[in-house]
């Protein structure tokens, strides 16, 4: 099995798993669970599990390849991973009825793929031409899945149920799943997780001076999450108030 197909079908066991066991699991506890993380025990658990995971493989892998690459190299492979990805954001513009958006979006793939040298150079960019990011987390809000219970999914990261859920159509559609599948390369995987983790180096100081980095994490990225679906109509996270913010009742450190 493909390892990126993997990673997305183990999202559907954690989804399913959260669905069954969510009733039984907060009939034992008498504390009020915040609205948008009803599941906060299974999440700080996973949280726990990717921070480790990350702290003792991801993390020092990515500052060693940001470390040694070229700044050109990395920014080539960076474009590269993005232009990968951007199938994603083609289907979903044509889903939500962007029309105008997904023949933009289209020629967009379309020529970074060609003279940008399979998406190494950012030749749309050059030229001026919008970049948009939907998912189909964002496609099920626009058809009407507004609100939607916080999810920390094992080596994914940060979700909602709805987001999770969301992932399983990329696997048809992500265009690094595709290069894999047809390749059995999984040099695209790898570019894609040392692209994102590098993205994150910036913000690892921050995350380690919070006062709870669980919360600090699970609130920004939920701004985050409504800024991209109100599509840019509400405020950008303010990651300063999150780094003052005082802990939970119940809140761990890591």
């Amino acid at each position: 099995m493909h390892v990126p197909v993997l990673l997305k079908k183990l999202t559907l066991i954690v989804v399913t798993a959260i669905m069954l066991s969510a009733c039984a699991s907060q009939g034992g506890t008498h504390n009020e669970p915040h609205p948008d993380d009803p599941w906060e025990g299974f999440n700080r658990g996973v949280w726990a599990f990717n921070r480790g995971l990350d702290k003792a493989i991801v993390k020092p892998i990515a500052q060693g390849y940001h470390y040694v690459t070229p700044n050109f190299i990395e920014q080539g492979i960076s474009n590269f991973v993005d232009n990968l990805l951007y199938t994603v954001t083609v289907a979903n513009l044509l889903l939500q009825g962007r029309f105008d958006d997904f023949g933009t979006a289209l020629g967009r793939l379309v020529l970074n793929s060609t003279f940008g040298l399979g998406g190494f150079v950012d030749v749309a960019t050059v030229e001026g031409i919008t970049r948009h990011d939907e998912d189909f987390g964002q496609t099920f809000a626009v058809w009407g899945w507004k609100d939607s219970p916080y999810l920390m999914l094992p080596f994914l990261g940060p979700s909602t149920l709805r987001d999770g859920i969301g992932r399983i159509p990329e696997i048809w559609i992500d265009g690094g799943d595709i290069v894999v599948r047809k390749t059995d390369r999984i040099e695209p995987l790898i570019a894609t997780i040392l692209d994102a983790r590098v993205s994150l180096l910036p913000r690892d100081d921050e995350i380690d001076e919070a006062v709870d980095s669980y919360l600090f994490v699970r609130d920004a990225w939920l701004q985050n999450r409504r800024f991209k679906i109100s599509n840019g109509n509400n405020d950008l996270p303010d990651y300063e108030f999150f780094l003052d913010e005082g802990e939970s009742p119940d809140a761990t450190q890591d």
